[in-house]
């Protein structure tokens, strides 16, 4: 009886053990794969120094084609006709109008030369009703004109307009135009949810203008331009040898600025100042070199644009986190990563947004308490194990750094076109104004954009070049544009 007793008891050890080994041998394999998917990520997604280099050498040449002809390039290399920035003595009133979205800013300044520089300034933010959005032209720029006379009317006595000038505004306007002078250019399309066929085609510095005098408000439009040029502008401002300016953000861009004798396509007079900035629409690049994944081919593939803003797709804060969730949901589907069930919000795009991917990544608990919770807020993991939590760390890091380096490449290769990659005798500084939430809030990626940038270009040269954060060039850097492009300046020159 005893034996029969100790064998069952020896007999189900034995099955309690082969279980055990079974859920080990089961839990290896699913961590093996796992792992699989991340070792083959962390490969496809590898940018070291010698092809970031190639990367920046395709963009040069990329430049250098769009400059040559239109459609030459994947980059538009599109001319600004902003042939002077802001020198830091403008005086005065301006007044800048930036629309991007759903809502509109307004905002003015009180400049006062090289000693006052930026004395005061005031804005206000103003949402646009929904039924203006896809109504008629005159019914969107008439809300628009009507609420800047508002703001006018509350000029204080702080700001002083000269006697028998005309307000002048910068217009910052982020949405597709064909510019044609420094203060006018049609409207190519809509985007960002308005529809109003009848502005396309249409001149929108005349469309608001013509809704100014509705009003009986005497303001005159002297800059037309998009937010990555106002950083430029306003970055200018600040420090004297910012020569480019780049977007990182939501989306992706830059601008630099050119002597107007590179410029092929350039056909008019030579401007007096020698120079002319150049919007590169650089989100649009595209090159072989580019690290290229399974999950940026899949993502392009279904989005509205197969094919266009392949770099953009790679770096901008729109795309990462949902890179990094297609990455998950693959290793959710091959290895069990969330447990037996993949969670049915990761199947959702875009679910994780990018300020998330970022709090996850830089979470710095010891048990990534972070991570944890973002997973249960956002997908509906209730409890992760450390080791998954470490994983998902371990993806947005490569997703962001990768992003990082080709961002840090995209500035070689503007540094390159300019001859500014190369040892210079007087040690001249060279400044990169730099805007946009991604690179401004996620320590991680900013950190990375500059490491990278100094390995590829080498102690020497990069002692010599700065990145610097420049705010609300949209807001401000279209005032200061309006103020150096003012209609007073040649008068004032005399």
């Amino acid at each position: 009886m005893r034996k029969a007793a100790a064998a069952a008891v020896a007999a189900a050890a034995a099955v309690g053990v082969a279980l055990l080994v079974r859920r080990q041998l089961r839990e290896a394999k699913r961590w093996g794969r796992a792992d699989a998917v991340l070792r083959e990520l962390e490969e496809r997604c590898a940018a070291p120094p010698a092809r970031l280099r190639q990367v920046a050498d395709a963009m040069a040449v990329e430049m250098h084609a769009g400059l040559a002809s239109e459609g030459g390039s994947k980059l538009k290399m599109i001319i600004s006709y902003v042939d002077a920035l802001p020198s830091g003595e403008e005086k005065g009133v301006f007044y800048a109008l930036d629309l991007g979205g759903t809502n509109f800013r307004v905002l003015r300044v009180q400049l006062g030369g090289k000693e006052g520089r930026v004395i005061k300034q005031e804005h206000d933010e103003i949402s646009i009703p929904p039924h203006l959005m896809t109504g008629g032209s005159n019914e969107l720029f008439d809300f628009i004109a009507s609420s800047l006379a508002k703001f006018v009317a509350s000029e204080g006595e702080d700001f002083h307009l000269a006697e028998g000038r005309q307000r002048e505004l910068g217009f910052t306007f982020s949405f597709p135009v064909k510019q044609t002078s420094i203060a006018s250019g049609t409207l190519i399309n809509w985007t960002k949810g308005f529809s109003i066929d009848e502005t396309v085609g249409e001149d929108v510095v005349t469309e608001l203008t013509k809704a100014l005098e509705r009003q009986g408000l005497d303001m005159k439009v002297t800059a037309l331009i998009n937010d990555t040029i106002g950083t430029l502008a306003g970055g200018r401002y600040d420090d004297n040898d910012v020569i480019a300016a780049v977007i990182l953000g939501t989306g992706t861009n830059a601008a630099y600025v050119e002597r107007a004798n590179a410029i092929p396509k350039w056909h008019d007079l030579l401007p007096k100042s020698g120079d002319m900035v150049i919007n590169m629409e650089w989100g649009n690049f595209r090159s072989s070199h580019l690290p290229l994944t399974e999950f940026d081919q899949a993502l392009d593939a279904e989005s509205l644009n197969p094919g266009e803003q392949v770099y953009e797709k790679l770096i901008s804060g729109m795309y990462l986190g949902e890179i990094v969730r297609r990455v998950l949901l693959k290793m959710a589907e091959e290895a069990s990563l969330f447990g037996d069930e993949v969670p049915p919000k990761l199947k959702i795009p875009f679910i994780i947004r990018t300020p998330y991917m970022s709090m996850m990544h830089c979470d710095r608990s010891p048990d990534l308490r972070t991570v944890g919770a973002k997973l249960k807020d956002i997908l509906g993991v209730q409890s992760t194990s450390l080791k998954t939590r470490r994983l998902v760390v371990d993806v947005c890091d490569i997703v962001a750094k990768r992003a990082a380096c080709l961002a840090a490449a995209g500035i070689h290769g503007i540094l390159k076109k300019l001859g500014r990659d190369v040892p210079n005798t007087d040690k001249q500084r060279t400044v990169i104004a730099v805007n946009g939430g991604l690179y401004e809030h996620y320590t991680i990626f900013a950190e990375c954009v500059e490491s990278t940038l100094r390995d590829v270009l080498g102690e020497e040269v990069s002692s010599t070049i700065v990145i610097k954060l420049a705010k609300d060039g949209s807001g401000i850097g279209a005032a200061l544009l309006a103020a150096a492009h003012s209609q007073y300046r040649e008068a004032e020159e005399l």
